[in-house]
């Protein structure tokens, strides 16, 4: 008989692999089954990478507790795992007389929010920080701590912490089936049977489909919500110096001008409810669109390159706060529609989810003494491994990758399943050729790989 799992995570998004670092670290067995060949797969592998305040969310909001909960321990935990923070700020730009008459209510909720070093600007006092906004600004507010991080290596870092002390992942391992005996779990999967004492269901765009498939019922429905983003070259990253922000509204966040933690500038993202799960279509008039409204908000940025576009799918449902529940007599939680805030929130709400999973009844010994992998740095304006001696080469000279880089994402407990998973860890091909020089180079490392 197999020795079951105090817990299975399911879904190995950045949610997901924070849930599994967390429970890890309080001392349970963890195992992730992630149904991708990778992890990030779903709605993790595109998004625009603001560490948010929670300075907008709903006031008394489960959302607003778990990301602020997340942002102070992504905060204090960062440097020992080598993960980048930009703390560039942002500006919430008001363009439309009806928009400037919203500002006070906005400030209001943040103070409300907690967020009280938020602080009004005149017209001017905004063009003196943000020279290259269009002259028709008519006044904004500052959010001081807004920051930049980089979206793939964090939940990286949080699931490699917990495989490096003894959680398990399985990819390729769809869900299928699943029952309760009033004890364990027995989940059906594409890898065969598998007994846990607790199931944490972080689904992600499939969380309903998983609480039907186990409950047998589900308390909300996703509907995907696409977001389409613009990706300019880095010479374009001068022209903003903070994440400028619309006025928000009831639906979405709106589209945000901002730089990346790789030193280029993104124009997204959009926000088109739709029923496909999977597919992340992306259309010209959209992308015109956008590049339109970037260069209203910069008109220099109407003289810059695009680099990429990109889409992604957030796991909305008709609800405006998150659906995280603990069902009481199954020793289950469901982590559901996490949308654009997840990656913010993910170790806030793995925190929360682990008190509930503690009021079911689980309890364990946490680790006193856990290891911590040290993550490859990435970001543009921190010290990299190209800048120093014996690194092999350069594997991808736009995103200046080395081999000594390559090589090592390559091997360890998280190694790549997929040429996108190696792209998410390293960032080889995703600079301004898009892969038309190195590409091959890569293709030809991990066919090496798979070799060997």
């Amino acid at each position: 008989m197999q020795t079951p799992y105090d817990i299975a995570v399911i879904g190995a998004g950045v949610i997901g692999c924070a849930i599994a670092r967390r429970l890890t670290l309080d001392g349970a067995r963890v195992v992730v089954l992630e149904k991708a060949p990778d992890i990030l797969d779903g709605a993790s592998k595109a998004n625009s990478a603001i560490l948010h305040t929670g300075f907008d969310a709903p006031e008394g909001s489960l959302e607003l507790r778990c990301v602020q909960e997340g942002y102070r321990e992504y905060e204090a935990i960062r440097s020992q795992l080598n993960l980048p923070l930009d703390r560039c700020g942002a500006l919430v730009l008001a363009w439309s007389e009806e928009q400037e008459a919203r500002l006070p209510a906005l400030i209001a909720q943040a103070h409300a929010n907690g967020v009280d070093d938020v602080a009004p600007l005149s017209r001017a006092e905004t063009l003196a920080l943000e020279p290259n906004l269009a002259p028709s600004l008519r006044a904004a507010f500052r959010v001081p701590r807004e920051s930049l991080i980089d979206p793939w290596s964090a939940p990286h870092a949080y699931l490699l912490q917990a495989l490096l002390n003894g959680a398990e992942l399985r990819r390729d391992c769809a869900v299928t089936g699943g029952g309760f005996d009033g004890q364990l779990w027995r989940l059906e999967t594409a890898q065969g049977a598998i007994n846990a004492r607790y199931v944490i269901n972080a689904a992600g765009l499939y969380g309903d489909r998983i609480d039907a498939l186990l409950l047998g019922s589900t308390a909300f429905t996703i509907r995907p919500r696409k977001g389409q983003f613009v990706v300019y070259d880095k010479s374009a990253a001068r022209l903003a110096r903070h994440i400028l922000l619309p006025v928000p509204t009831d639906k979405t966040k709106g589209i945000v001008v901002c730089r990346t933690i790789w030193g280029n500038l993104l124009v997204g993202p959009t926000a088109e409810d739709q029923d496909d799960r999977t597919t992340a279509d992306l259309d010209t008039p959209t992308l015109e669109m956008l590049k339109q409204k970037g260069a209203e908000i910069l008109p220099a940025l109407a003289g810059e390159e695009v680099t990429t576009i990109y889409a992604g799918l957030r796991p909305a449902c008709e609800y405006k706060d998150y659906q995280i529940k603990a069902h009481e007599g199954r020793n289950m939680v469901t982590v559901g529609a996490i949308r654009s805030t997840g990656l913010s929130s993910s170790l806030g709400t793995a925190a929360h989810v682990a008190r509930l999973v503690a009021g079911l009844g689980f309890g364990a010994t946490p680790l006193e003494t856990p290891e911590v992998p040290h993550m490859a740095m990435l970001a543009e304006e921190e010290a990299r491994d190209w800048q120093c001696s014996g690194n092999g080469g350069m594997l991808c000279h736009c995103e200046r990758v080395t081999l000594r880089e390559a090589e090592a994402a390559l091997t360890g407990p998280l190694a790549p399943n997929s040429f996108a998973g190696f792209k998410r860890r390293t960032r080889a091909t995703m600079g301004r050729c898009q892969g038309f020089y190195c590409g091959q180079a890569v293709q030809d490392l991990l066919n090496g790989r798979a070799k060997a």
